[in-house]
Formats: C-alpha cells, sequence, structure tokens
C-alpha cells in the first residue's frame, strides 16, 4: 500500500496504528472518502517529500457519480473513482448492502409520513454519559461538511424521502402534541383526518375538528382528575396495525378520589399541567399508544383456571406450505483416486520426505510483506519434534504428562500461523487431541469464561502456545500466568523450535490408516454463548479433505491464499487440512494485516499468481474500499474465489459489488464460489469453479412474510419486503442431505418450506465432546415422514443453518439457527433485522460494522433487541431519530415490533477475537445490566401483545347482588376479628379514678412525687435530663401560667408545640392540658432543610388556627430568622413564647373538662398520599387507649420501656407522652436523630437498662440493620446483650416490612434477641392504634398470598415458595377493646374471609372526627361513623383506609380460643388500579429494587393510566440506561404490566417522611412540575 512518495514501513508506529484505524473506518464505512483523505493526508503530511504535494484530486463529471457501474475502458485513474462516488460517501457497508433492500426501507418510512408519531424524545441530563475517553474512541468524522456535490446530492435524494416526515424539529411535534393532547388514540398527533396534502393549510381546522371529536367522546372524571385519555377512541380514526397497547377503558386514576389535596394537581385544562415539560412527554407517550377496544370479559374472576397469557389467534391468512414431502438430495459419489493417503499425517510424511523444498506456508508481517516461508520439509521435521517432546520429554519415561489420546489446548495468535501448523502437525503426529482456542487477552475477555466450560468438559490440562505469546498472556503480580475466569488448571508448554528435542534415532511417529478415533477438537458458541467441542474423527478429517479436493478441485502445488482464521471452520479445513493433503502453497494473511491494509490479500493474490482465494463478505468488502491505491492489481490467475460465509443471505450483494470492481481486474464472475459450513457437518456445500460462459448460478427473491412463517414464497407484489439470496452450490460429493422441521421431531420438510439442512457424511463432526446427551440431538437424528416413521436406519447430523433445497439440486441458505428470533410463532433472522436496520441511513448515529441482535425472553414470548455503537460526535436529537426510524422501518418490512433498541459509546460491545460482535455477550451484559447504553428506546406497548385481557369490574348495586359479591356463601366466614373485652377486665389501679391525664398526673405528683416517669438520653447514652411525677407536674405548671398571662389563651384554642424530641415537649403537652388548652405537636423545622421543611410546619400553624406557639429558644431565632423569611411569611407568626427560662409561678386553678367527649389534642400527620390530616383525640380516647396498652404489655410503675423513635404523631407521639403517665412506667426516650451520630445507641442502651419492651420506628430498624450489620462482633465484644428483650416493636402505619424485621432478627441473633421478639404494629388515622403486639398474644404468624388472586381482591393462601406468591406477617395482636370487620369499599358489605378489603375499627379510642382536611371535607364525612350495608347494621366504624385480611390461625389466644390475626396489605389510597385489576406500589418496588444492584430505593405511581417507576440509582451515571430494560422486564414478568415512563434519580431524591414511609404523591407533583432534576426519563413507546 505504497503511498505516493512515502514508505509506510518507515513510518513511526504509532503514525501506522493511526492510519490502520483510518482504514478500517473507511472500510466500515464509518467516515467519508472525503474525510478518509483529509485525516490521512493530515497524518502523512511530516513525512511527504515536499516536491510531491500537486493536487492530485480529479473533478468528477457528474455522469459519473450517477452511473455505479464502472465501464471497463475507462481512463486508468478514474476507475477507482468511480466507485466511491457509488458508495455515497463512504456510508454503505456492503456486507448488508442490497439497494432494492434500502429503497423498501425508504419507502417503508415514506409510507410513515402520512402516520407520523410524535414520539417523546427522552430527557437526559447533560452531565451524564460523557463518552468513553478520547483514546478509545473512533475519531468524529469531521468531513461531512465538505463531501463532493455528487455525493451530498445523492444522499439527499436518499434521505428526502424521510425527511418528508420530520420537516419539523421535535420541540415542533412535542408543542403539537400539547394542543391536541386528547388525541391519545388518533395514529398522528398533528392530523388526524384529512390526508397530508393538506398539511399546512388545515392544519388549525384539523386540529379543532378533532379535539371536539374528542371532547365528544371524553368524560372528565372530576376537576382534579387528569382525563383519562387512553380511553377515548373516536369513532372515525381507522384502527391500525400496531395499535395492539392494552389500557382497560375509563378506569379513574385511583386514589383521588379519597382527598387527593387539590394543590398536588396543578389546575389546568384538562388536567395537564401547563408548564410542565415531562407531561406533555406523556401526553406525546399516551398519543403514540392507541388502543383497540376490547370485547366485555364474560366471567367475573376464575380462581384456579385463570390462564395468565392471551394466546394470539392465529391469522387465517399465514401462509402454508403446499409442496410434496422433499425427497433426500444426493451428492455425487465420492472418487477413488490409487495415490491418496491413508491419513492426513501419512500425506505430511510423504511430502517432507519427497518435496523438502516445496513452500507449504507464507507468513505476512504487519505491513503486509511475506515474513518468512515453512517448506514441507522444516514443517515435518519441526512436527516430528514437537510430536517427540510431547510424548518422552514431558515428565518422567514411567510417568509421562501425556499418553496418546489426551486432549491439549492449542494458543497461538491470529499473527502466528507457523508455530500453529507445527503445533497441529506435532500433535496428530504424537496422538493426541488438539483443542485450538483464542489467546485470552484480559481476564474478562468476552466469552473466556465459556471457553473455561470448552476446556472443562473436554478435559484439557495443558496447553501449548509459542513464547511471544507465553510473555503476551496476562500475568499475576508473582509472575504466574493468570488463573483466567472459570479455566481448569493449565500447564503451559512452549514450542519453539529451540525447546524442541530432536527424536533419537530408533523412534518414528505411529500413523495408523484414519480410524473412528478422535484426531482433534474445533470449538463452536452456541446461541446461549457456551462453547462446545465438536471432535472430528481421523477418518471424518481426511474425509472431508478428500470431498474438498474433489469438489473445489485441487491440483498439487496450487497456490492458495488464506484470510479466515486457521483455527477452526473452512480456514482450518482449506488452508491447514486439504492443503496439506494437496501440497498447496497456502499464504496466510492475518486479521492484524487485513486491519491496515485491507487490500493485501488481493495483491497476495496478483503477486503469487494464487489459484484460490479463501475470504469472507467483509474481506471483498475491504478490499473494494481500499481498491483506490491499486492500479495493476490482476485477479485473472484465480479459478477460484471461496467465500466462506456465502451462507449469509446478504453475501449475494458483497459478491456483486466485488464482481462489479474488480470485473476489470480479470475477475470472472463464475471463479466466485460461495460455500456453507457449520462445525457439526463441516462443509454442507459449495459452489463449483465454472467453467468459462457457462450460465450464471442461481438467485432466489423470497417473500420475508414468507419467510418469517417458514414458507418459500417467490416474492413478485411486493418488493419492498423481498430477500435475494444465492445458492451455494451442490451437496458435497458422498453426502446425503435433506431438510427437517428445525423443532420438534426431525418431521422432512415439504419442499417448499424453509428448515434446518441435515446432513448425513462420513465427512463431518463425530459429537460434542463430554457432552452425550446433546450430541444425540445434533449427531445422531433420524428424520421421519410426515407419520412419524423413520425414513431410514442412516443418521444425520443437524447442521444449524436454515434453507432448502432449490431446482437443480442446488441448496440455497436463509440464516442460521442461532441467528433465529422466533417472535409470537414469527421466525426473523437476525441479519435482516440488521440489514434493515443499516439501510435506514445511519451516517452520522451509528457505526455500521458494530450492531448485536437478538432475543430476550420476557413474559412468556422472545422480544427482539437491537444493540448498536453509537459515534463520539452524534447528538441526541440525530440518535433518537434514526432510533424511531429504524423502528418503523423494522415494523413495516419485518411485521414485528422491536422491544428496545439502544446506542451504546464507541468501542463497548464485547468483541470476538476477530473484531466481530460478540452477540451472545452482548445479551449477557444487556440481561446484567452492564451494557451502560448512552441511548435507549423500549417498545412494550407494541410488542407485547400476550397480556392477559383487562379485567373489567362489574357495577356493584346494594342489595341481594352485593351478598354475590361479597361472597358470603354458607360455611365462609365473615371476615371479622376482635381484642380481648376491656370492660371485664377488673383494673384496680387509679386508672378508674381519673377520667382525664392532667388528674393522673396531679395524682402522681402528690402519692409518687420522687417517682422517675422519664429519662432522656444524648449520643453517648448519658441521661442528659429526667423528670419525676412532680417535676413534671412543677414544669406542666410554669408553662400554663405563661400560657394564661403572655398568650392571652381562652379555653378550647389550640396551641403549637414545636420542640425537638424531649422532656420539654411532654411537659408543655401537660401545660396545654392544665390550661385547657388544645396541643397540637409539630414536628420542628430542620434548620439546613428551611426551604423543604419549613412551608409544612407554617401551614400545619395555619389549618390548625393555633392561638400560640410554644418552642424554645434556638427554634423561636429560627422562625424569625432571615433564612425563614426566604420561604414564609415571618411576620405573620402567631405569638410565640419561648419556655425555656420561665419565672417559676402556678396557675391560680387547674383546667378540668366537664365531660370526657371534649378533645385532649390534635394529632396532625402527612400521610405517605401527601394529605395533612388532622384527627380530634377526645379525653375518653386518650383514656381508653392507654389503659389498652397498658393491659397488652402489662405496664406498671416498676416497669422500663425505652423509645426510640419520633414523637409527633400517631402511637410514638401516646408513648413517648401519655403511656408513662397512665400506667407510671419508666420511660427511656432516645431520639434517633442521635442515632445519626452514634448507631449502636439504641441497643447499647436496651442491654445496659436490660430493657423487655421497646418500641422504635422503621427507619431506625434500617438504621441500625445496614450501618451495624457489619459491626455485632464489635458489639458483642462491648458486652451488648439483647437476650433481655422480649418485645421490640416497629409503630408504623404500614404492611409489615418483613425483609427488614427478618434482616434485624438475623442480624442481631448473635447479640441475643430473640427472633419471636420483633413485630410490628398497626394504626391509622382514625383510631391510632388497631394491633401491637404485647406480652399474652401468640407469636405474630407469616402467610404466603398467590400475587395473582390479591389483584383481584382475592386471597389465597399458597405454599411458601409457591411462584408469584407474597409473603405477609401479621400486624401484632389486636388491643384490648378493638374490634375489626374487613368490608367491600364500593358496597359496603362485610366480605369473607377470603377476601381482601378495607379494614374498619369499632374501638372506645377511635379519634373523634377529623379536624380539618385541607380543601376536601366533605368526602371525608364517612369516615368516622360508618354503618355496613347490611348484616350487623347498628354498630358505628370508622374507616382505616387501609386493606387488609382476617385468617384464622391455628394458634390460641389468651382465652384458649383460636387466633384471628389481622393482615395489613396496603393503603386503598396507594393502589394503583391498572387493567382493572388492583396492584400495592410496595409490590412492584420490592420487584424493581430486585432488578440491579444499583438500585438503591423505587417508587411508583400511575399518571393518566401510565405506571411510572422512578428508581434512585446508587452505581455510577453510566450505569443509568441499563437499568430502564431491566426494570420494565421485571414489571411486565411479575406483575404482567408495562411499565410508561422509567426516571433515573439520583439518591435521596425520592422523599420519605419521618416514619420511614415514601411519599409517593409528592414524588409524582415534583415529577409533573419538573422538578426532580432525573438523570434521565425513558418514555416506553
Amino acid at each position: 500500500m505504497a503511498d505516493r512518495g512515502v514508505d509506510l514501513a518507515a513510518l513511526p508506529k504509532e503514525v501506522r496504528e493511526q492510519l490502520a484505524e483510518l482504514e478500517l473506518e473507511l472500510s466500515e464505512g464509518d467516515i467519508t472518502q472525503k474525510g478518509y483523505e483529509k485525516k490521512r493526508a493530515k497524518l502523512l503530511a511530516p513525512f511527504v517529500p515536499q516536491t510531491q504535494n500537486v493536487g492530485v484530486s480529479i473533478k468528477l463529471t457528474p455522469g459519473h457519480s450517477s452511473d455505479p457501474a464502472p465501464t471497463p475502458n475507462a481512463v486508468p485513474i478514474a476507475a477507482p473513482r468511480q466507485h466511491r462516488a457509488h458508495r455515497s460517501g463512504g456510508t454503505r457497508d456492503d456486507r448488508y448492502r442490497s439497494d432494492i433492500h434500502t429503497e423498501a426501507v425508504q419507502a417503508a418510512l415514506a409510507r410513515h409520513k402520512e402516520e407520523k408519531m410524535a414520539l417523546p424524545m427522552p430527557t437526559k441530563r447533560r452531565s451524564a454519559f460523557a463518552q468513553s475517553p478520547a483514546e478509545d474512541c473512533t475519531p468524529p468524522d469531521t468531513s461531512s461538511a465538505s463531501e463532493d456535490e455528487g455525493s451530498l446530492r445523492r444522499r439527499q435524494a436518499a434521505i428526502s424521502a424521510m425527511l418528508a416526515q420530520n420537516l419539523q424539529s421535535p420541540e415542533y411535534w412535542i408543542n403539537r402534541s400539547v394542543q391536541g393532547s386528547s388525541t391519545s388514540s388518533s395514529a398522528s398527533s398533528t392530523l388526524s383526518h384529512g390526508d397530508g396534502k393538506t398539511h399546512n393549510h388545515n392544519h388549525s381546522q384539523g386540529q379543532t375538528s378533532m379535539l371536539a371529536d374528542v371532547l365528544a367522546h371524553t368524560r372528565i372524571e372530576s376537576s382534579s382528575v387528569p382525563p383519562d385519555v387512553t380511553s377515548t377512541v373516536p369513532s372515525t380514526v381507522p384502527q391500525d396495525r400496531n395499535s395492539r397497547a392494552d389500557l382497560p377503558p375509563n378506569i379513574v386514576v385511583k386514589g383521588m378520589s379519597r382527598g387527593q389535596s387539590r394543590s398536588s394537581m396543578m389546575d389546568t385544562a384538562g388536567g395537564v399541567p401547563a408548564h410542565s415539560r415531562v407531561s406533555t412527554k406523556i401526553q406525546q407517550l399516551l398519543n403514540t399508544l392507541k388502543r383497540p377496544k376490547r370485547p366485555p370479559l364474560s366471567e367475573f374472576f376464575l380462581d384456579d383456571s385463570e390462564e395468565i397469557v392471551e394466546i394470539p389467534q392465529p391469522d387465517p391468512n399465514t401462509p402454508r406450505p403446499e409442496g410434496r414431502q422433499m425427497i433426500p438430495v444426493k451428492g455425487e459419489p465420492l472418487g477413488v483416486v490409487s495415490n491418496w493417503p491413508p491419513a492426513l499425517q501419512a500425506a505430511l510424511a510423504r511430502w517432507g520426505a519427497t518435496q523438502a523444498k516445496s513452500p507449504a506456508l507464507t507468513v505476512l508481517d504487519i505491513t503486509g510483506k511475506p515474513l518468512y516461508t515453512l517448506t514441507y520439509g522444516k514443517l515435518w521435521s519441526r512436527s516430528l519434534k514437537l510430536a517427540y517432546t510431547l510424548l518422552n520429554k514431558l515428565g518422567t519415561k514411567n510417568e509421562p504428562v501425556l499418553k496418546p489420546g489426551d486432549r491439549v489446548a492449542l494458543v497461538y495468535p491470529n499473527s502466528d500461523p507457523g508455530m500453529f501448523w507445527v503445533a497441529f502437525y506435532g500433535c496428530l503426529l504424537a496422538e493426541v487431541i488438539p483443542v485450538p482456542i483464542e489467546v485470552p487477552l484480559s481476564r474478562k475477555d468476552a466469552g473466556s469464561q465459556q471457553i473455561g466450560f470448552l476446556l472443562g468438559s473436554c478435559g484439557v490440562g495443558l496447553a501449548l502456545t509459542s513464547e511471544i505469546c507465553l510473555k503476551g498472556l496476562p500475568k499475576t503480580p508473582n509472575g504466574e500466568i493468570m488463573q483466567f475466569k472459570g479455566w481448569p488448571r493449565l500447564k503451559w508448554v512452549v514450542t519453539d523450535t529451540k525447546y524442541l528435542t530432536k527424536p533419537s534415532k530408533d523412534w518414528q511417529p505411529h500413523i495408523p490408516t484414519a480410524n473412528t478415533d478422535t484426531a482433534y477438537i474445533e470449538y463452536k458458541a452456541s446461541k446461549e454463548g457456551t462453547v462446545m467441542g465438536v471432535a472430528v474423527s481421523k477418518i471424518s478429517m481426511l474425509t472431508h479433505c478428500q470431498a474438498l479436493t474433489q469438489a473445489c478441485n485441487y491440483c498439487e502445488g496450487e497456490t492458495l491464499v488464506n484470510v479466515l482464521d486457521f483455527k477452526k471452520d473452512s480456514g482450518l479445513w482449506h488452508g491447514v487440512l486439504a492443503s496439506v493433503m494437496n501440497r498447496i502453497h497456502t499464504i496466510c494473511v492475518p486479521y492484524s494485516v487485513m486491519k491496515a491494509c485491507p487490500l493485501s490479500w488481493v495483491q497476495r493474490v496478483h503477486v503469487h499468481k494464487a489459484r484460490v482465494a479463501l475470504v469472507k463478505c467483509r474481506d471483498l468488502h475491504w478490499a473494494m474500499m481500499a481498491h483506490r491505491d491499486q492500479k495493476d492489481t490482476n485477479l485473472s490467475s484465480l479459478r477460484m474465489l471461496i467465500v466462506a460465509d456465502g451462507a449469509n443471505p446478504w453475501s449475494v450483494s458483497s459478491c456483486d459489488a466485488f464482481l462489479n470492481v474488480f470485473q476489470s481486474h480479470g475477475l470472472k464472475p463464475e471463479m466466485i464460489c460461495p460455500c456453507a459450513s457449520s462445525p457439526e457437518a463441516m462443509t454442507v456445500a459449495i459452489r463449483r469453479p465454472g467453467a468459462q460462459g457457462a450460465p450464471l448460478p442461481a438467485r432466489a427473491i423470497l417473500s420475508m412474510a414468507g419467510l418469517s412463517h417458514g414458507v418459500i414464497r417467490v416474492n413478485t407484489e411486493d418488493k419492498n419486503s423481498a430477500l435475494t439470496v444465492q445458492d451455494v452450490g451442490h451437496v458435497m460429493p458422498g453426502a446425503l442431505m435433506c431438510i427437517v422441521k428445525p423443532d420438534g421431531p426431525p418431521m422432512l420438510c415439504k419442499t417448499d418450506e424453509i428448515g434446518e439442512i441435515a446432513v448425513n457424511s462420513r465427512a463431518g463432526g463425530t459429537m460434542y465432546y463430554g457432552l452425550p446427551g446433546v450430541t444425540k440431538n445434533t449427531f445422531e437424528v433420524i428424520p421421519v415422514n410426515s407419520g412419524g416413521t423413520p425414513i431410514g436406519d442412516v443418521a444425520f447430523t443437524r447442521t444449524g443453518l436454515l434453507g432448502f433445497v432449490g431446482p437443480g439440486s442446488l441448496v440455497f441458505v436463509v440464516g442460521k439457527i442461532e441467528g433465529l428470533l422466533s417472535v409470537s410463532g414469527r421466525r426473523h433472522n437476525a441479519d435482516d433485522l440488521v440489514a434493515t436496520a443499516l439501510a435506514v441511513e445511519p451516517v452520522k448515529t451509528v457505526y455500521r460494522g458494530r450492531i448485536a441482535v437478538f432475543s430476550v425472553t420476557v413474559f412468556y414470548d422472545e422480544r427482539i433487541v437491537i444493540v448498536a455503537e453509537q459515534r463520539p460526535d452524534a447528538n441526541e436529537e440525530d440518535s433518537f431519530q434514526w432510533m424511531s426510524r429504524v423502528l418503523q422501518a423494522i415494523d413495516s418490512i419485518h411485521q414485528v415490533g422491536l422491544y428496545c433498541l439502544a446506542l451504546v459509546p464507541a468501542n463497548t460491545l464485547p468483541k470476538t477475537p476477530l473484531g466481530g460482535i460478540h452477540v451472545s455477550e452482548a445479551k449477557q451484559h444487556f440481561l446484567e445490566g452492564s451494557l451502560h447504553p448512552c441511548n435507549i428506546l423500549m417498545c412494550p406497548h407494541t410488542c407485547v401483545t400476550n397480556l392477559p385481557k383487562p379485567r373489567q369490574k362489574q357495577p356493584v348495586g346494594v342489595g341481594p347482588a352485593s351478598i354475590m359479591v361479597g361472597n358470603l356463601v354458607a360455611g365462609k366466614r365473615i371476615a371479622q376479628a376482635s381484642g380481648r373485652d376491656l370492660g371485664l377486665i377488673d383494673d384496680q389501679e387509679q386508672s378508674r379514678k381519673h377520667q382525664f391525664l392532667s388528674e393522673a398526673l396531679q395524682w402522681r405528683a402528690q402519692t409518687d412525687p420522687d417517682h422517675v416517669l422519664y429519662m432522656l438520653l444524648n449520643a453517648k447514652g448519658v441521661a442528659v435530663s429526667t423528670a419525676t411525677c412532680s417535676q413534671l407536674h412543677k414544669r406542666a405548671e410554669k408553662i400554663t401560667a405563661a400560657l394564661l398571662e403572655r398568650g392571652g389563651i381562652n379555653t378550647g384554642d389550640n396551641v403549637v408545640l414545636l420542640y425537638p424530641p424531649g422532656i420539654d415537649l411532654i411537659a408543655s403537652f401537660y401545660g396545654c392540658l392544665y390550661a385547657g388548652c388544645i396541643p397540637v405537636t409539630v414536628r420542628p423545622p430542620h434548620p439546613q432543610n428551611l426551604p423543604a421543611t419549613l412551608p409544612t410546619v407554617r401551614m400545619i400553624i395555619d389549618v390548625s388556627k393555633a392561638a400560640c406557639i410554644l418552642t424554645t429558644q434556638t427554634l423561636m431565632k429560627t422562625l424569625r430568622s432571615k433564612e425563614a423569611a426566604a420561604s414564609v411569611n415571618v411576620k405573620t407568626w402567631p405569638n410565640i413564647i419561648d419556655t425555656d427560662d420561665l419565672p417559676r409561678k402556678r396557675p391560680p386553678n387547674i383546667y378540668k373538662p366537664p365531660t370526657a367527649e371534649m378533645l385532649a389534642y390534635l394529632d396532625f400527620s402527612v400521610s405517605t398520599t401527601g394529605m395533612l390530616t388532622g384527627v380530634k383525640i377526645s379525653h375518653s380516647a386518650v383514656n381508653a387507649l392507654c389503659r389498652s396498652i397498658k393491659l397488652q404489655c402489662e405496664l406498671y410503675s416498676s416497669r422500663q420501656i425505652a423509645i426510640c423513635m419520633d414523637p409527633y404523631c400517631g402511637l410514638g407521639f401516646v408513648l413517648w407522652c401519655m403511656s408513662s403517665v397512665y400506667s407510671g412506667h419508666q420511660s427511656i426516650l432516645i431520639p434517633p436523630m442521635e442515632l445519626e451520630t452514634s448507631l449502636p445507641l439504641w441497643l447499647s442502651t436496651l442491654s445496659q437498662y436490660k430493657i423487655r419492651d421497646t418500641f422504635c420506628s422503621y427507619s431506625v430498624m434500617e438504621l441500625c440493620t445496614k450501618g451495624l450489620g457489619t459491626q455485632t462482633e464489635a458489639l458483642k465484644a462491648r458486652g451488648v446483650n439483647l437476650t433481655c428483650v422480649r418485645s421490640c416493636v416497629v409503630i408504623a402505619e404500614e404492611r409489615p416490612r418483613l425483609t427488614l424485621t427478618q434482616s434485624f432478627s438475623k442480624l442481631f441473633k448473635d447479640l441475643g434477641l430473640s427472633p419471636r421478639a420483633v413485630s410490628t404494629a398497626f394504626g391509622a388515622r382514625v383510631n391510632l392504634a388497631i394491633c401491637l403486639q404485647g406480652t399474652a398474644g401468640p407469636d405474630p404468624s407469616t402467610v404466603y398470598v398467590d400475587m395473582k388472586s390479591l389483584r383481584h381482591d382475592r386471597v389465597r393462601l399458597v405454599e411458601r415458595g409457591a411462584p408469584q406468591s407474597l409473603p405477609l406477617m401479621e400486624s401484632g395482636t389486636m388491643l384490648p377493646g378493638v374490634r375489626v370487620i374487613i368490608v367491600n369499599p364500593e358496597t359496603r358489605g362485610p366480605l369473607g374471609d377470603s377476601h381482601l378489603g378495607e379494614i374498619w375499627v369499632n374501638s372506645p379510642h377511635n379519634a373523634s372526627g377529623y379536624y380539618t382536611i385541607y380543601g376536601e371535607e366533605s368526602l371525608q364525612a364517612d369516615h368516622f361513623n360508618t354503618r355496613l350495608s347490611f348484616g350487623e347494621t347498628e354498630t358505628l366504624w370508622a374507616r382505616t383506609g387501609y386493606l387488609g385480611f382476617v385468617r384464622r390461625t391455628e394458634l390460641l389466644d389468651a382465652s384458649g380460643d383460636r387466633h384471628d390475626a389481622l393482615f395489613v396489605v396496603g393503603s386503598l389510597d396507594e393502589t394503583l388500579e391498572l387493567r382493572g385489576l388492583r396492584y400495592h406500589p410496595i409490590d412492584i418496588e420490592t420487584s424493581v429494587s430486585r432488578a440491579h444492584r444499583s438500585i438503591a430505593e423505587s417508587a411508583v405511581f400511575t399518571w393518566t393510566n401510565l405506571l411510572v417507576v422512578v428508581v434512585e440509582l446508587s452505581g455510577s451515571e453510566q450505569e443509568a440506561l441499563d437499568l430502564v430494560p431491566l426494570v420494565t422486564n421485571v414489571v411486565l414478568k411479575e406483575h404482567h404490566l408495562i411499565v410508561g415512563v422509567v426516571v433515573i434519580v439520583d439518591p435521596g431524591v425520592i422523599p420519605i417522611n419521618s416514619r420511614g414511609e415514601k411519599q409517593r404523591m409528592h414524588l409524582r407533583d415534583s415529577f409533573l412540575a419538573d422538578q426532580l432534576d432525573p438523570i434521565y426519563v425513558a418514555y416506553n413507546m
């Protein structure tokens, strides 16, 4: 490749490497011609002699550029250029090139013009996904701007069809789709009626008519609910073929009606937030998800026989094979030649002795110049030496390391064929079995683990290699060769001549006549990536060489140029074995030389007058690209150009294009000989070299639709979806071929049916070594006819090739089994999909040669995934544009939906040793989430068509029908349970005398003044303050006095208590009771995070209409600070009183309420759905609750309990402030924030004070589990002992978190914690404590329920470990005096115990009602005093808003009856109603969190019937897009739902309240208001 005046060999190494890289880019079509020349000139400029700088550009006439076929008599220098013009600016990879196909794709895309979808572009944070570092990237193509006119004009023509649909920028589409935001089902978001011609004029008119059309069909459910746009199907819009997303009709978005705070929805027309970028995209997404109407379901729900998957109905128009059954085809007989050797080694021995000077192999150096030539004599003598060394010089005489028949790995680089030949023949002579493998370059090489499996299954213990190669292998620090992942222990032997021993005079190798013993093992990777060894017997090896010799008509002394890998396949069969048999001179052109000089093989043919060349399509393509460097190449010496991958259906275009260019260089059409081969059957068919002027071989133009159904149909009508294939000649001599069904029993195919080629021949592999099971199904197949009877007793071998036998017994191959993707019963070929994707001009977006297509099984079917490498200079918009076009093209041409299309940064797809893409490894990366895409498009809505039908709820009216719905048939228990009876338990103590807590405190201060009630610990575990009965009473009095004097408070006024967790809070609470005002505890704002926390404080103060605020000095300063003023109005605070240094004053009198029904305090809390609710708690409720807790936990004054949780609402507040005063026990208070500085504080306190009962929150438990998990030994050493703990109760208002409590129990079991001690309490807004595991009841039980039934509101218990099972733990024992019943929330009728329903509660400590609900009072009236619609209608119940069920267990309760357990499943407000089923967010989140190790936390919510999943990424940002497909897969697989939007955010973005519960509605509001700053938002199509 000498450049004008530049000696390439003399250039510095790095310049040579850069040139090679440029050549490679050009050859793969990754850079334009002009760009290539510019860059090359720039690189060579410093080395070019000055006189050479004459302009060499020749202006092309337009006539040339439009004429793709070069005329043979053109000016010599113009010929190479014509090709360049024809190449359309270097954008073509002719391996997959077919002009017809490209035209088809363009036409298909143009068809989409009328129905252009506004696909929402994903949102990406700018910092994310910096491209891989510069040295890994291929340099960007800077030349694109300055291409020659001709190629630009051509490319514009090619792309104009595309651009017609993309006249507007994406913003234009987005804005358009907002205007027509409710037109979900119309095919286009811009025009739904009217044809495309009136695009500009009729636009506005079309828009308005469409909106009117939609409004006519839309029922807006309520002002605050966004209209469910997915359910409006304007009847005028024709349904499109791919409108297959199943979304249930007219389902109101759930969780809104029960008091959705209005502020959480931005008020806008139609419910779409006006300024929100996100929701316009969701709107677009909905517009693309058109859905055909579903017929209503006949039956309600069948419990057991429910079939999950919707079986697609067979299409009556499916083409069926109509021909007769095929008859096996025979090859010509294998001729008997008198001087054929009895074994291959004998041939080598003969040539080594008689033709020692004859050249056997010429090896090239990196520049493509011959390095050395190995003669037959040298080959023979070195192989002998090696054989002798292997058998006699390794180990001792009595204990040789190798015996004949042992397997030996051959590890030689591709650039060293000489060493390999010697090693291979040395092994044959020593009768050991060579197993050639690739050189492992690093510990994590693509597929190297699988090679380990191969070595293991073949029992390899020894590896032969060259000295240079050994030096290059990765080493451990002490110089030993690294143990590769999955490899057995190997002994390495260097085979360089200097280390070999000359055999002694009397030693002769044993060369038996070829028999059925294994000669060598060739490796083969299966579709899944498993590497197996195909064993080839000595007789097969010899017969195969004879068959090749006959078919290719090899003659002694010919020259052959081999570009293929000599370790396996045709490269080994022709270039190493058949060549030695025929004393051929082989010139080996390694891959490294091809990369540096793509034309080198053509030059070798020219220089050596080679008769045969052995190449792949890639080499033809590369030679064409580099062809301009060579004026005088002559290929007329060739009689055979064997195209080894001629079985690839797309090879025909490469062959044609190559012929086109090189015909003028002496290449004759009849020389091109495609062949088909497979590792199992070796060569299956090869085109014989034709005679001059013989008729040219056959072509078949097949219909792709037919192919996908496995039938051969000649394509006549629609050339858009045609596949042109060339024949691969006839069956091999001496072989018998038939076509059998690829799956199931090997039934013979009909003549017009595509099937797997099966061959019976002595020249094929014999087995998968060491794997007898797999062998039987491949190598010992006896075909059967349509009746199922075997057609004979000869065994055939399955080749893994799909094809048919055409007229004249010509063999046609249309693909490989391993490239086959079976989707919904149709078969698609991966190569065909690659070709279609590449026909969508990816000029600026992806690298042409680097694309992987595979299928993954998700939800009972195969789903197609395409991964391509993106160029470093491609921008988001182009990439997205290209991706959406590929979707459309594949949909139109192959009628199949893509599941996922991903672009990864340059050079990141795993490569095979020879530079191809390692597909199974890429698939592995995709499924493990380690592919790190930089762009991704998921389209589950279009391609998942087998989801079960959505369930349609029957309308329920109250009456006899509702009894049926409630399923109260004889024999079903009504689901209800109750705690012990409060009234019957005799309680001797004072509590009977004191109706009011304030009286109880005064009484304790008088009777037992020095008894310590409270002790507050700091981070060091030191009691910083304590309160005895009298101290607490006196502090309360001081506060009362201050309130009455400084606050000007009236009886019944609300007073806000703003304190950190501590004793001040308790004192001020009693101070309020003494003053007759109503305390409202509020969590103080976080000083470091005022903007987020202060508005909530302000809101509670405003809503509760507080007359004054009691707080500490520090907090008072904070409230009035500058920072506070930034987020709220500080001038309008009510009167603030700091209680730090109050004077010692006693109030004139202590207030006593006239009745116990008067309010004691208000309990404000923000629910998980983001609603602020304040409930009114009366004095009688406080009394009853304290008494209930006292009895359940057996609390009395000599007991101590430890509380580690926030004291601002619910049961936590009751335990912190009231319980001790009522029961007299001592409470040790541990503020959770102290744990942040000293994690072991809580556990060491339990141990130090020998606490029996402790209460905590989930956030505390999680802190300890995550933070102390590794420190149990250290804690043990410090003497922490938890054997004293009898009950550790988590106070919660949610489903018990079983995994967390179990991990906690397991982790601290070593410290003596009894696993029975840990339980969860349950309370709700209407009743702060319903269940609490006390001392008497049985242990909480765990059940496993079937999730499928749960979605239908049924409870079906299953065994542990059953598929789709969900473990649920009972929420503690019912408190005394509490009754619950399970009720159907719609009909309000009681339910049987096999149903999921709302938990209703009746108890003396129910709250009295809501103080206020922000904005939604009317809805809440029935939460407190509700009656059942039938059954026991007198009792008043409170609705908890939680779904659950009651189960009678085998355990006995205190009274000796069987124990009824209450299981809480989740909040009714939070449930998602999707496809007519009820889902609990926590279940979906649990699945999502398991999907990838980098998912820290996840939350789900719905928005207009789309499921949105928000995922916190704990890993690096480059993993962000890995999560999108994994999240989509897992939700589809485990919950049968399609995720609409996946949002990837930083850790800590999902808001969590003080109880450790996710605030999903807050999250949803932030997402819709575009306030999340997500790393990535993916909209699944």
